[in-house]
């Protein structure tokens, strides 16, 4: 899999300052991290990503396909930080119908509708409307769509929000599967999230990298007298200049 980000600029209104500014970057094998505070341009940069966003300038291609061309989108998994529910559609169904628009056959996709759903621990759950759905479970049901599908790149803004410590561990264990065969992109607020998980980590500040590396390289930035067990946050703190 190859993605890349090719000299790409996105701002919401031509007035205001660009959210991304000549931005190039190329997305890793395995499992990134992207860390940054808000108003970084994380979710906007996982919109562009994910081909719901059009960059102003500059290309975004996966595999030689750009991301504003339909096909796209079939390759590429994406949860937003808000997973949309339709009301009158089960998660079961609703996880089938996601796999469907991902060119997944309608009889397939209503059996990988209950294998995803069970791989983020919600089979019990499979006949409940969404609508009637808590946050936590929502956002697993957005999990499960990411996995309904055969993609080439699984992007993830804030998967793990609303997740009980169980259900965190779930996505965890599932996350170093599918990680394994599947890049995945995954933004978050918790830093200590990539002291065990994430083989590289990207820092995006003011719609700039700050750091594209491997963890361990991300890590030597912690300050040399920061508590074991907090050189995540130390060193996120020295690339972010956080006093």
């Amino acid at each position: 899999m190859s993605l890349l980000v090719d000299d790409v600029t996105f701002a919401y209104r031509r007035r205001r300052p660009p959210v991304l500014d000549h931005l190039t970057y190329r997305i890793s094998d395995g499992l990134t991290i992207l860390l940054g505070p808000n108003g970084a341009g994380k979710s906007t940069l996982l919109q562009l990503l994910a081909g719901t966003l059009s960059p102003r300038a500059g290309h975004i291609t996966l595999d030689g396909t750009d991301s504003t061309v339909r096909s796209y989108r079939r390759h590429v998994a994406w949860l937003p930080q808000h997973v949309p529910t339709t009301k009158s559609l089960t998660a079961r169904e609703y996880v089938a119908y996601v796999a469907w628009l991902k060119g997944v056959e309608r009889r397939a996709a209503w059996d990988i509708a209950a294998d995803t759903l069970q791989r983020v621990d919600l089979a019990d759950q499979s006949s409940t409307r969404t609508a009637h759905l808590s946050g936590g479970q929502l956002r697993r049901v957005g999990i499960a769509c990411a996995l309904a599908h055969d993609a080439r790149l699984i992007i993830l803004d804030e998967p793990t929000a609303g997740l009980d410590p169980h259900q965190r561990t779930v996505f965890r264990n599932l996350l170093r599967e599918v990680s394994a065969r599947t890049p995945v992109l995954m933004s978050t607020h918790d830093v200590a999230d990539l002291a065990e998980e994430a083989d590289t980590v990207t820092c995006l500040k003011a719609g700039r990298i700050t750091y594209d590396g491997p963890t361990h390289g991300f890590l030597a930035h912690a300050d040399a007298g920061s508590a074991p067990g907090r050189q995540a946050e130390s060193a996120y703190a020295s690339l972010m200049g956080i006093a």
